[in-house]
């Protein structure tokens, strides 16, 4: 899945430093294994702390590291990414996608009803004599 790019070259440099290859684990447990889901619980749970407000790490806000994949997917519908392409991103069908996030698409209206207008696509309404 896409990421920012920000966060990418941090892979990427992880990925040179530590000699990767296709199939490695990104991060590996202690005996080279993956990792517990308790660690990486822990792990969310402190950077949450390190970086938000109290009243923001309190809430649901990002609360579980799945989170920021749904935040991900509803924001790239919601600045009209077409839902195919992002459940290509996503590996799920668009069935599925927009079974999930069809609910949580807004905002768009106002502009796709520009964008048809500019086209050209909308009725012209007859004259009012």
């Amino acid at each position: 899945m896409p990421g920012h790019p920000a966060l990418t070259r941090i892979l990427r440099q992880h990925i040179e430093d530590e000699g990767l290859k296709p199939g490695d684990l990104l991060f590996q447990g202690e005996n080279g294994g993956i990792l517990a889901g308790s660690v990486i619980r822990r792990a969310w749970r402190s950077a949450r702390r390190a970086v938000l407000p109290p009243h923001l790490f309190e809430s649901p806000t990002g609360k579980r590291v799945y989170d920021n994949r749904h935040t991900r997917l509803t924001k790239w519908l919601n600045d009209g990414v077409p839902p195919a392409q992002v459940a290509e991103w996503a590996g799920n069908s668009v069935p599925v996608l927009l079974a999930t996030y069809a609910r949580c698409v807004e905002g768009q209206l106002p502009d796709l009803k520009r964008r048809l207008e500019a086209a050209g696509d909308l009725p012209d309404l007859p004259d009012a004599d």
